[in-house]
C-alpha cells in the first residue's frame, strides 16, 4: 500500500541519522526548565509510568513498549500496539482529502497504528483532526508542535495514546466537511478551540504532552468519557485547565472514571486542574504552582480523592471551589490525603472521606515527591539514548 513506501523511507531516514550515545544519566536535565529527572534520588527516582520505560536505550527500536505503563483508570489502554508503525513525514493538511504522509491521513486509517514523526514539524490543522480507535500519536525524538490552528478530537472511540507533543494556541474549527475515518466524511459545526477533546470515549491515555493557550479547554473529557488517565503533562498560561464533564443535567457521566497523575499545573493558571462533574475522579502526585481562582472544582456531585499532591498557593487560598448554590454540597465525597499544602493552601473536604481498603488500588503512591514531576511535559528523547 501507498502508505507503507511512506513508513519505509521516513525509517530509513531516521535510522541514517541516528548517533549512537551513551547510557542515560538519571540525573540529567529533563524539559520545562532544565528539572532534574529524579536529581539526587538515583535511577529507581521515577514515578511508576516513567519507570516502566525510560530507561531503555532502545526505547526506538521498542517504541510499542510504552502501551504497558499506562497506570490508574486508564491502564488497559494499549492504542496502536500491534498494529503497523506509520511515520509523519509531512506537515501539511487537508481535512477533505488528506495526503499519504500527513498525520490526519494516519489518524483516520481503520486499523491499529503507532503514529511517529521523522523530524521536527509544526501542524496547522486546517480543521479539527478527528482521531479513530486504537491510535497512538508518539511524538518521542522529535520536537512536535500541534498549534495555531483547531486541534485533536477524540470522539465516540475506544483506545488512543497520545503522547509526547506540544499542543498550544489551537483555534475554534469551522463549520464544513471533515474526513473522520477512509469511508466517512460529514458535516462538522466546528470545534471548540480545545487542546485535546474527548467525547463519549474510553481508554483514552494523555501523557507527556506540553500545553498552553488555546481558546477554549486545554484537555476536556466530556459526554460519558470512561477509562481516562492524564499524566506527566505540563500545563501552564491558560485560564480554564480541564474540564470532566459534560454538564449538571448530564447524568451519565456518573459513569466517567478519570485518573490524573504527575501533572504540573506550572503558572498562569486560572481554575479547572480539574473541574468534575457526577463520576469518580482521583487526583493524584501532581504539583500546583499557584492558581488565581481555584485548583480543583465540580458541581453535580463528583466523588473527587486527592492525594498526594503539592499545593502552593501565592497566598492563603482555598484549593477547591464548589459550584452549588442551594445544593447539599457537604455530602459530597471530596477527600484530601496526604497533600501538601504550602503557603496558605487549603482544601475543604466534605463526605465520607476515603476507603481504606483501596486506597492504593490505583497503582500508585500517595505521599508526593519532587522527582514525581520535574519531568512533566515533552521529553527530549534522542534515538540511542534513554529518554
Amino acid at each position: 500500500m501507498e502508505y507503507s513506501l511512506i513508513v519505509l523511507a521516513a525509517q530509513l531516514l531516521m535510522l541514517a541519522s541516528v548517533a549512537v550515545g551513551q547510557e542515560f544519566p538519571w540525573n540529567s536535565s529533563a524539559s520545562n526548565g532544565g528539572a532534574a529527572a529524579g536529581a539526587g534520588y538515583g535511577r529507581s527516582a521515577l514515578n511508576t509510568i516513567d519507570a516502566c520505560w525510560r530507561g531503555d536505550s532502545n526505547w526506538a527500536d521498542n517504541r510499542m513498549k510504552l502501551a504497558e505503563c499506562a497506570i490508574g483508570f486508564g491502564s488497559q489502554t494499549t492504542g496502536g500496539k500491534g498494529g503497523e508503525y506509520y511515520v509523519v513525514t509531512d506537515d501539511g493538511d487537508d481535512c477533505q482529502n488528506p495526503a499519504p504522509g500527513t498525520l490526519r491521513y494516519g489518524v483516520i486509517q481503520m486499523r491499529p497504528l503507532w503514529i511517529t514523526f521523522a523530524r521536527d514539524m509544526t501542524i496547522t490543522l486546517e480543521n479539527e483532526l478527528i482521531l479513530t480507535s486504537d491510535k497512538t500519536l508518539d511524538g518521542r525524538g522529535a520536537n512536535v508542535h500541534i498549534a495555531y490552528g483547531p486541534c485533536l478530537t477524540i470522539q465516540y472511540v475506544d483506545n488512543v495514546i497520545v503522547h509526547g507533543l506540544h499542543i498550544h494556541d489551537c483555534r475554534p474549527g469551522h463549520s464544513g466537511r471533515v474526513r473522520s475515518s477512509t469511508d466517512h466524511i460529514g458535516y462538522r459545526g466546528g470545534s471548540d478551540g480545545d487542546g485535546i477533546s474527548v467525547f463519549g470515549s474510553k481508554n483514552i491515555w494523555i501523557d507527556h504532552n506540553t500545553f498552553a493557550s488555546c481558546a477554549d479547554g486545554l484537555v476536556d473529557v466530556i459526554h460519558a468519557s470512561t477509562a481516562v488517565t492524564i499524566s506527566n503533562n505540563y500545563f501552564s498560561n491558560h485560564n480554564k485547565v480541564m474540564l470532566l464533564g459534560h454538564n449538571d443535567g448530564f447524568s451519565a457521566d456518573k459513569a466517567m472514571r478519570v485518573t490524573v497523575a504527575f501533572n504540573h499545573f506550572g503558572p498562569g493558571l486560572g481554575q479547572r486542574m480539574p473541574r468534575c462533574r457526577f463520576g469518580y475522579f482521583h487526583v493524584v502526585n501532581n504539583e500546583y504552582e499557584g492558581w488565581k481562582e481555584y485548583a480543583i472544582g465540580g458541581s453535580a456531585g463528583p466523588t473527587i480523592i486527592s492525594e498526594g499532591n503539592r499545593f502552593t498557593a501565592a497566598s492563603s487560598k482555598q484549593v477547591t471551589k464548589r459550584d452549588c448554590k442551594s445544593c447539599a454540597w457537604q455530602g459530597w465525597r471530596w477527600t484530601s490525603v496526604d497533600d501538601s499544602f504550602l503557603d496558605g493552601a487549603y482544601f475543604l473536604q466534605s463526605g465520607s472521606g476515603i476507603d481504606n481498603n483501596n486506597r492504593y488500588g490505583l497503582g500508585v503512591k500517595s505521599t508526593f515527591a519532587p522527582f514525581m514531576t520535574t519531568s512533566s511535559g515533552v521529553l527530549t528523547c534522542s534515538m540511542g539514548r534513554a529518554c
